[in-house]
C-alpha cells in the first residue's frame, strides 16, 4: 500500500500535510505492491493521477484482477486481460511488473494453461508469477517443470517468505496484537522459501512479525542474496509486510540498515523515519 491513516503522523510527519499519499510515498520508496487491482480496476482518471504523482524512476507492481487468476484461472479471459493492460498502459515504463497471483488450487496439472496464458501476453510485459500449490515447493519434477516454464517465458517467480511471521508465540508482539497476528497467519501461506531467479526481476515478498530479532534473523540471508542478484545485473524488488502494515516502513528500514551495514560503500537511501524518534510502541 502507499497510504495508511497512521502514516501522516508517523512516517510522513516531517512532510507538509498532503492529500496525496502516493506522492509522499514515492519520495521515500521507488516501487509499490499494488493489491488494489486484484479486487477492482481503477478509473482511467485514477491511473493518470498515479502517473502524475510519481517520479520517472518509480515502478508500480500491480496484480492481475482476481477474475483472471482465481475465477477463470487463466482461461477464457482474453478480453479482461486486454482491458486491464489497456487501462494501465498510460503508466508506460512505470508499470514495472504485473503480478500473477495464483490460488492454491492451481496445481501441476494446469501448467499447460499457465504456459498458454504467458505466451499470449505482450512480449514487452514484465510478468511475475506467485504459486501456492505445495507441489511447486517440494523440489520435485513438478517444481522443476514450473521453473523451466517460467525461465522459458522470462517470467519471474515471486518468492514469499513468511518465516518470521510464523516465528514465536501469538502474543509475541503484545496481547493487544494477538488477534491480528492470528488472523494474518491464517491468511498468509506457510510455504518453503525456495530461492530462484527465473527472470530478470526477482521479487521477494517478505512478511515479518513484531519482534525485531525474528525479522533480523530472516532478513540477513536476503541481504547477501539481493547483492548477488544485483551483481548479476538483475533488478530486484523487495516488498516488506508486517501483521499491521502501518508498521511496514519500520521493517523496510530494518532491511535497509542491514543492507547498508553489510557494505557501506554501496548503500540504499534511508527512509525519513531514520531521523525521527524511535517508535517504541511498535516493538
Amino acid at each position: 500500500m502507499w497510504q495508511h491513516s497512521h502514516w501522516p503522523s508517523t512516517w510522513f510527519a516531517n512532510y507538509p500535510k498532503s492529500d496525496n499519499g502516493l506522492s509522499l510515498y514515492a519520495k521515500e520508496c521507488n516501487t509499490v505492491e499494488g493489491n488494489t487491482t486484484f479486487y477492482s480496476l481503477p478509473h482511467q482518471d485514477a491511473v493518470a493521477r498515479w502517473c502524475d504523482s510519481t517520479p520517472d524512476h518509480f515502478r508500480f507492481t500491480f496484480k492481475f484482477h482476481q477474475n483472471i487468476t482465481h475465477v477463470h484461472q487463466l482461461q477464457h479471459c482474453e478480453e479482461e486481460v486486454t482491458q486491464q493492460l489497456a487501462l494501465l498502459s498510460p503508466l508506460k515504463e512505470k508499470l514495472g511488473v504485473m503480478m500473477l497471483q495464483l490460488p492454491a488450487s492451481f496445481g501441476p496439472e494446469k501448467l499447460s494453461i499457465l504456459d498458454t496464458f504467458l505466451a499470449a501476453l505482450p512480449q514487452e510485459l514484465n510478468v511475475a508469477v506467485e504459486v501456492r500449490h505445495l507441489a511447486f515447493f517440494a523440489k520435485g519434477d513438478e517444481e522443476k517443470a514450473l521453473n523451466q516454464l517460467l525461465i522459458r517465458h522470462g517470467a519471474n517467480r515471486i518468492i514469499m517468505d513468511t518465516r518470521a511471521l510464523f516465528s514465536g508465540p501469538l502474543d509475541a508482539g503484545g496481547a493487544d496484537k494477538r488477534a491480528m497476528l492470528e488472523e494474518v497467519r491464517q491468511k498468509k501461506p506457510r510455504v518453503p522459501v525456495n530461492v530462484i531467479a527465473t527472470g530478470h526481476t526477482p521479487i521477494v515478498r517478505f512478511v515479518g512479525n513484531d519482534i525485531d530479532d525474528d525479522n533480523q534473523r530472516c532478513l540477513l540471508p536476503w541481504v547477501k542474496k539481493v547483492k548477488i542478484w544485483q551483481s548479476e545485473g538483475k533488478d530486484v524488488y523487495f516488498f516488506c509486510h508486517r501483521p499491521d502494515n502501518k508498521d511496514a516502513p519500520w521493517l523496510a528500514q530494518q532491511f535497509i540498515d542491514l543492507y547498508n551495514n553489510d557494505n557501506p560503500s554501496l548503500v540504499l537511501n534511508n527512509l525519513s523515519i531514520k531521523s525521527q524518534p524511535e517508535q517504541n510502541a511498535l516493538f
